[in-house]
């Protein structure tokens, strides 16, 4: 090989790998221009807003526990309270304000009847937003 004969190059193998580098630049570069032109579009317009009186906007409504026991006694925010002295409260309470929310709690062995006896008094006073109060079972682990 007087000349210096090159041998034969092998061509270069392709690529197998993916390069998330620019990707990566990309991405940023728009979190960076959406974290600097997000407080621009919530605040573009000001407002100055007229006043009325009226009741707050996030108020929420007055409420009053009832409480059924085991033995049917019946109790207005865990004081108990007769049946007359109970009509006369719900229908002061439903005259204060008609959209006063009645928590009913009731036990377990209280018989059906009674709890729907106090839901018609709470009612014919005028008080139409009555919850019932659960509670959330136990969850035992395995």
């Amino acid at each position: 090989m007087p000349f210096g004969r090159l041998e034969p190059r092998k061509p270069d193998a392709p690529m197998s790998e993916i390069n998330v580098t620019p990707m990566v630049d990309v991405m940023l570069v728009l979190l960076v221009i959406f974290i600097l032109t997000a407080p621009l579009l919530t605040s573009a317009i000001r407002l100055d807003l007229p006043q009325a009186e009226g009741a707050d906007a996030g108020a929420s409504p007055q409420a009053v526990s009832l409480v059924v026991d085991a033995q049917g006694v019946v109790y207005w925010n865990d004081q108990p309270i007769a049946p007359e002295a109970l009509r006369l409260r719900l229908a002061e309470a439903a005259k204060r304000n008609p959209n006063t929310e009645l928590e009913l709690r009731a036990d377990t062995s209280v018989p059906y009847g009674r709890v729907v006896e106090t839901m018609g008094l709470a009612q014919k006073a005028g008080l139409s937003r009555i919850g019932f109060v659960a509670q959330t079972p136990s969850v035992t682990p395995r």
